[in-house]
C-alpha cells in the first residue's frame, strides 16, 4: 500500500491520500479524542502525540497537528496508523455511524434555493477545497437576510486563507448564481 501526501494551505494540516476509499461520501471531522471513539482509524491517530484534529474524507484525510507539533516527527506515525488500520480491515467509522448530513427541512421556495445553493457547492467549490485537504459544508440559510452559513473542515478549519475563500470567492459565486444569497458566513 502507497499512501501519499501532500501539504495544504494550512501549514498547521497535512493531507493524506490512502489510494482507497476513505468514506467514500460525505465527511466527519474528530475533533478530541472523545469524539475519535467513532472510528478505529481516528482513534489510532489520536493516540499519537501532538495529533490535534482529524477530518475523514470521500478518499483522504487530514491531520492537524497541535501546536508545536513536528510533521518531521509526526508523518512517519501518521503513516504507520493509516497503513495497520487498512491491512486490518477493520471499517473506517464504528457500526452504525455515517458521514454527516444535513436533514433541515425547508419551506418549497426556500427548499429550491437550498438546493441550488447545494448543487454549486458540491459541483464547484468542494472538489476545490479537497484537493488542498478540506470541506465547506452547508449549514443552513436564513431566507429573511439572504445569510447562507458554511463550516469549514478539514484544512479549511483555522486556515489563513479560508477567510478569503469563503467571502471573495464563494459568497461571489453563490450571489452570481442565486440572487436571493446576500452574504455568506462561516459556521464554527
Amino acid at each position: 500500500m502507497f499512501i501519499q501526501t501532500e501539504a495544504t494551505p494550512n501549514p498547521e494540516v497535512l493531507k493524506f491520500l490512502p489510494g482507497r476509499e476513505v468514506l467514500g461520501l460525505g465527511s466527519r471531522e474528530l475533533s478530541t479524542r472523545e469524539d475519535a471513539a467513532i472510528s478505529p482509524l481516528a482513534s489510532a491517530l489520536f493516540e499519537i502525540e501532538d495529533v490535534a484534529r482529524v477530518f475523514l474524507g470521500p478518499d483522504f484525510l487530514t491531520v492537524t497537528r497541535a501546536e508545536g507539533g513536528d510533521w518531521a516527527f509526526l508523518k512517519a506515525p501518521i503513516l504507520a496508523a493509516i497503513m495497520d488500520h487498512y491491512t486490518s480491515g477493520r471499517p473506517i467509522l464504528a457500526e452504525g455511524e455515517t458521514a454527516e448530513t444535513d436533514d433541515t427541512i425547508y419551506d418549497d421556495e426556500t427548499a429550491q434555493i437550498v438546493a441550488e445553493i447545494k448543487e454549486l457547492l458540491d459541483t464547484r467549490v468542494r472538489p476545490a477545497v479537497a484537493q488542498d485537504g478540506g470541506d465547506i459544508v452547508f449549514s443552513r440559510f436564513e431566507i429573511e437576510t439572504g445569510t447562507v452559513y458554511l463550516h469549514m473542515r478539514g484544512a479549511c478549519s483555522g486556515c489563513p486563507s479560508s477567510a478569503m475563500t469563503l467571502k471573495a470567492g464563494v459568497e461571489n459565486m453563490l450571489r452570481h448564481y442565486v440572487p436571493e444569497v446576500m452574504r455568506v458566513e462561516q459556521t464554527l
